[in-house]
Formats: C-alpha cells, structure tokens, sequence
C-alpha cells in the first residue's frame, strides 16, 4: 500500500488532440471551503442554461421491423466533457507526486513568503477543527514550503480536479465515519489518477496491493480491476484505515501504517523506546514513510488556505455527483456505448477506469455498472432492449465475437524455469503479455528463474506444461469414483477443479454452497452432485 520504493506509475494512453478541444471556463478563484465550493458549483449548474438549442443527432438501432430512436431531453445533449482534458493532461502528475513523496527531503529548506508566526496560528486553526494532531514544526514547515514553491503548478491543478472526486470521497467517508480530511490523502497517494500503478503493482486512487484489495473485496480480474473504481476503492480505503485507526488510535500513525504497513509502525514505536507520536518515530520509519504524513498535512494546509496563497482554479461545470450507473446485462465494449449515446471513449474510460480492456463484462453473479452522464444514461436505460440487441446484431453481421470473459476469478502462481519468457507464458495461459506485466509490476519484459508471477488464465494448459506452476500436484488426477476431496493447504477451487476432470469451479460452488472462493484446509468438498 502507498509508495513502498521509488518508481513510476503505469503508462497513460495518449489521447489525440482534436479529441480534447473542449470549451473550459476562465480561471476563477474559489474558496478553500471544499463544501462550500461544491455547493457554488451545484448553484451554478442549477442556473445553467444553453445558449442556443441543440439538435440531437440520434443513431437508430433496428429489431426486427421496429426502429428505435435514441432520444432523451435535448437540452441536456451538451456536455463538457468533465474536464476530461484537465483530468488527463493531470494523470501523468502520478509519477511525479510518486517521486517526491518517497524521496522527499522535509528537512531542506525551501524560500517562499509566507511568515512563521503565521503558518503556526494557521496550522492551530486546523489543529483544532480536524482529529489530526497537526501542530508547528519546521520539517513541516519545509514540506509547506516545497508544495506551495516547486510543486505550485500541480497543486493548483489538483485543486481543479479534486472538484471531481471530493464530493463522492467525502460521501464514502462520512458513510465509515471517518475524517473527510482524508480524502486529502488520495493527493499524496495518486495525484487524484485513478488508473495510477505504482512500480510494486500498488493501483487506483488510493493505490490498494493486490492482496490488501481483495481484503476488501475489490474485484481483480482479467477485465475488471475494481482498485481503479472511485467509489469501491474509496470504500475499501476508509474502512482499511478506520482498522489502522482502532489499532493505533491515533490517526497520524493510521496514515504511517496505510503507507509502510502496520509492522513497520510497531518497529518504529519499540526503537523509539515506546514513544506513539509521529514526530517522536519518525526517524524510525522507512525513509518513505518520513515524508508521507507531512506530505498529507502539507496538502491539507494548502487547500484549506488556498485562496490565502493566491491559488485560482476552474469551477467544474459538472462534477461527478452530475453522473450515474446502470448494472449491464450483456457484455458490451467502451466503442459501442460511445456510437450508441453519443460519449467518447476517452469520456468513457475515465468514468469507468476499472475496465482494463474498455469492456464491461456481463458475469453471471456479478453486478458490472456503466457509468455515464446524466443524460447520456437516460437515453442508454430508455432503448436498453434494443442497444443489447444492437450489439448481438452487430456481432453476427461482422462475423466477430467480443472478448471471450473469463468467470472465474482464479488465480495461479508460477514459478518462472529456463527457458521461459513472457510471451511463451502467454500463450501457455490465454493471455496477453502486457496483462502479466500489468499483473506483477513489470516494468521491462526480463524474467529470472524462479521468479513467480501472479496469473489470472483464461485457459488452462494441458499437463504437459502445467508441472511449473506451483498450484501443481503430483495428484493431478483424482481416483476413479471419487465423491469428497479434503482441501489442503494451497488449495484454491480453481486447482481442485483441475485435479478432478469433468469438475469445474462453478461446479463446486454450486454443490458446496459457496459463494465466493475462500476454503479452509480440512474442509471437505463434494465431487458431485450428491448427499454425501
């Protein structure tokens, strides 16, 4: 979780240029209540009305004899692209808060015009309206300094984008209640880019590990990676650090905890001789924690104080809470939606950054939303039956098939042998090479023997090949007959199914009662569909 080592965030699409030219207001200035500016902007988007009347253009969808009309209240056709341009101009400033952060020196002194007597009653101020223990101190200070001089630029952008994100951040943190300053973390965290991957696989808003995701269940997958979705990872974050809270109770520690881990918390307070403050342990913590928690207050102080620094930004014309979602019942790519509603792609993927593939799924038992503007959702809800038929034509008519979706979510790992490289371990499970980089954090396409590599196959290999993995078994195959199988340690459904022919994963849910993947060593699973 956080920034474990020093890297980079995975690679940002290029969106054209001529995609992007959008109207934007002039910079205005807002006011360092969040709150308040959320309400002005929601004031202002009341009292919006279009100039001139625009003519919808929609496309007709054909069932059989019937035509449809996609139509919905044309006044609300206009949209401005939710800042789009903003927001992915800002996505590449994930490698940069990345970099600073884990390597941030808060003790170099940084020249700027702010007055120490200020910034003390300023930051008591604070100290006393948040949970925070945020007092004066120089490294502090430093951290201030060094955000409001070297990284003004992306501050001030940050206070645009946090227009976009705050309003649901603050909504998931009063639901777990929580501080709602902490949405100032997913700053500090991923400078507000929701597809941001850090160089250990840390991922999304709030850059949850693999493993501290699927604690919360965040759903990881061939085509989904649900540590991307705003609202479940934002969800998952306040409920992860309402635990480090009621262990540490204290929230500096929480927010040092969230970052190196618990157990890194527990060392810094023993070799400090027992002491709970933060600035008592700092000195004790991983050389990227030191920074972490004063990036944090720094950040806070910022927003809170903006208008104070002379920060000015752009008022969203139409914040997230200007946006809805629709559970999909059949698979149904990104290009589709867009030639349907009349949304680009690029508007896509960024209301829906946890579909890796620009495909949502349809999975029995899962529940997938679209999210899509207001308007556009109405027009996606009022021709739903004929967009799904829309798209079934479509297929048949171009003779291709859309992305095979893999239900099971099932993983292995494999143990890399000589001779191997990514593409042939690719192919071997069905999958492309970019997915197992994604996977694993790979930052070139090197392998070293031994090395294992986390793999979500969407096919299984035959024996032959298989033998590397360390789900293997030299009782691949189960006993003629067999009824129950007592589930060992390393035991996953998905290698149960394979040592049994004939049995899927489905298969022993079902039979079994299971709902989800977990099993217990000891537990005894029937073979079939039977009483015993």
């Amino acid at each position: 979780m956080g920034f474990l080592v020093t890297g980079v965030a995975q690679e940002i699409d290029s969106i054209p240029s001529n995609k992007l030219s959008r109207s934007i207001l002039k910079a205005k200035e807002i006011p360092a209540d969040t709150t308040a500016m959320d309400m002005e902007g929601a004031e202002q988007m009341e009292s919006m009305e279009a100039k001139d009347d625009i003519q919808d253009n929609p496309l007709v969808l054909v069932k059989g004899q019937k035509k449809y009309d996609l139509k919905d209240h044309p006044e609300a056709a206009k949209f401005d692209s939710l800042w789009m341009k903003e927001l992915y101009d800002s996505s590449s400033l994930f490698d940069s808060i990345y970099q600073d952060i884990t390597t941030l020196e808060i003790d170099s002194v940084y020249h700027f015009n702010v007055d120490t007597d200020t910034l003390k009653a300023r930051l008591e101020i604070l100290n006393q309206k948040t949970p925070f223990n945020i007092v004066y101190n120089p490294s502090l200070e430093n951290v201030i300094r060094y955000f409001l001089t070297r990284k003004r630029d992306m501050m001030s952008r940050m206070l645009t984008i946090s227009q976009f994100y705050f309003p649901l951040f603050e909504q998931e943190l009063d639901n777990q209640d929580v501080p709602l300053e902490l949405k100032y973390l997913a700053i500090v965290e991923s400078a507000l880019n929701p597809r941001a991957r850090s160089r250990v696989g840390a991922t999304g808003l709030w850059q949850f590990m693999y493993g501290t995701g699927k604690m919360y269940d965040l759903d990881v997958s061939s085509y989904v990676d649900e540590r991307s979705d705003p609202i479940n990872s934002t969800k998952a974050a306040s409920l992860y650090l309402k635990k480090l809270h009621g262990i540490f109770n204290d929230w500096d520690l929480a927010l040092a905890a969230y970052n190196s881990g618990p157990g890194n918390v527990n060392k810094a307070i023993r070799r400090s001789g027992g002491y709970k403050n933060y600035w008592n342990i700092r000195r004790n913590l991983p050389r990227e924690t030191a920074g972490y928690v004063p990036a944090f207050l720094a950040t806070m102080y910022i927003f809170e104080y903006a208008e104070e620094h002379g920060f000015t930004t752009q008022v969203a014309e139409r914040p997230y809470f200007e946006t809805d979602t629709v559970h999909v019942k059949s698979t149904i790519t990104f290009n589709q939606i867009s030639e349907l509603v009349d949304v680009s792609e690029e508007e896509l993927l960024l209301l829906n950054p946890a579909y890796k593939l620009k495909v949502i799924p349809y999975v029995k038992g899962k529940n997938y939303a679209l999210r899509l503007p207001i308007d556009a959702l109405g027009k996606f809800v009022t021709n739903e039956d004929a967009i799904y038929a829309h798209v079934e034509n479509q297929i048949k008519s171009k003779e291709e098939s859309l992305p095979q979706v893999v239900q099971s979510q099932d993983q292995i790992r494999y143990k890399v042998r000589s001779g191997d490289f990514l593409g042939k371990i690719a192919e071997r499970y069905g999958v492309g090479v970019s997915q197992i980089k994604s996977w694993n954090g790979l930052r070139s396409n090197n392998l070293r023997i031994g090395q294992r590599l986390t793999i979500y196959p969407r096919k299984i290999p035959s024996s032959s090949t298989s033998t590397n993995t360390s789900t293997s078994s030299t009782n691949s195959v189960a006993a003629a007959g067999a009824k129950v199988h007592t589930v060992k340690s390393g035991d996953s459904l998905w290698t149960i199914s394979k040592k049994y022919p004939g049995i899927s994963i489905d298969n022993l849910r079902k039979w079994n009662g299971i709902s989800g993947n977990d099993i217990k060593p000891g537990t005894r699973l029937k073979l079939c569909d039977c009483s015993s």
